[in-house]
């Protein structure tokens, strides 16, 4: 399998050096196996001669030629994790001309992957319009305003499309390197994800903050501050509304605008979140818990857990252990 990994100046180190990494474990593992073990041709291009990465290092690439037509092409995070930086980085010139080249690539039938803010440049070439994705979950609100023709759900790790497959933020560039070895053979995917103390993981959910989200509207955040101080008394939509000075029909549509969900389903958000803190830290048991985030019984809260987060209260707690 030939894997191109198309470099942009300001890359996010990390993310870039997962894959690399990764990939050559998957061939050092593969040249290890007796018969014929799948390797993989990796090769980092770009559409300028060197790039110097966030931290500073200068990277060689290789260029972009008409005979260069890999299996995959994959689109590392800039190092850019804020709006105020990311937005002047995506009108870059390099980075426009990146874009054009993924819709020539796709065009001619590459997969194309990206993870955290690189699944931004995919969406950019208008590649995910029409296609569910994921991407990094602190900047979801910027992405689901920029880019309202994508179906996202920045709480699943890795989803796999038409165009190839986008990943969830930093780390999720291991996920998706296990991702695309895990294609070519489980077996070495397995055996890199062991020797990495790493695997797939299914979901961001567990690690997305609500407030950081918020931050992103100032109705919003108006609204999560209303929200955290009601959290045992329940919800309502007027009620929240007559709070902020605001329709029940306008907050709906801005909860569904800048998150993705209705007001309800972040009320939501916001009592999983402190269930889980008191499971950390209080010493508090289930059926407390969720008296105190509004909840009849522990039953309900373990069910909410579990739909959320994927977890149940037992595993939660064993996390800090």
């Amino acid at each position: 399998m030939h894997i191109a990994l198309f470099a942009l100046d300001g890359l996010f180190d990390t993310g870039f050096t997962c894959l690399l990494d990764a990939l050559a474990l998957a061939n050092k593992f593969a040249s290890a196996q007796e018969g014929s073990a799948p390797r993989f041709d990796i090769t980092v291009v770009g559409v300028k001669k060197k790039v110097v990465t966030g931290q500073g290092f200068i990277i060689p690439v290789k260029p972009v030629t008409p005979a260069l037509k890999p299996d995959w092409v994959v689109v590392p995070a800039l190092g850019a994790g804020s709006p105020e930086v990311l937005v002047p980085a995506l009108m870059r010139p390099d980075v426009r001309q990146a874009t054009k080249q993924l819709l020539a690539w796709k065009n001619d039938g590459v997969k194309i992957a990206a993870s955290c803010i690189g699944t931004f440049i995919l969406a950019e070439a208008g590649l995910l319009d029409g296609q569910d994705a994921t991407t990094t979950w602190w900047l979801a609100p910027l992405f689901r305003q920029r880019y309202p023709q994508v179906r996202l759900d920045e709480t699943r790790m890795l989803v796999p499309t038409e165009v190839g497959v986008t990943a969830g933020a930093a780390m999720g560039h291991l996920d998706l390197a296990l991702w695309l070895i895990r294609k070519a053979s489980p077996e070495l995917a397995h055996m890199v994800s062991r020797y990495l103390l790493a695997d797939i993981r299914r979901s961001q959910a567990p690690y997305i903050i609500p407030n950081h989200l918020a931050q992103a509207d100032p109705l919003i955040q108006r609204f999560e501050r209303w929200a955290r101080d009601r959290l045992k008394q329940g919800f309502s939509l007027n009620d929240a509304a007559g709070a902020l000075a605001t329709s029940p029909r306008s907050l709906q549509r801005r909860c569904q605008a800048v998150l993705g969900k209705s007001p309800l389903a972040y009320f939501q958000d916001l009592r999983v979140e402190r269930a889980q803190s008191l499971l950390h830290g209080s010493g508090m048991d289930v059926e407390a818990i969720a008296a105190e985030v509004g909840y009849e019984d522990g039953a309900t809260l373990r069910t909410l857990l579990r739909q959320r987060l994927g977890k149940g209260v037992r595993d939660l707690r064993a996390d800090l252990l």
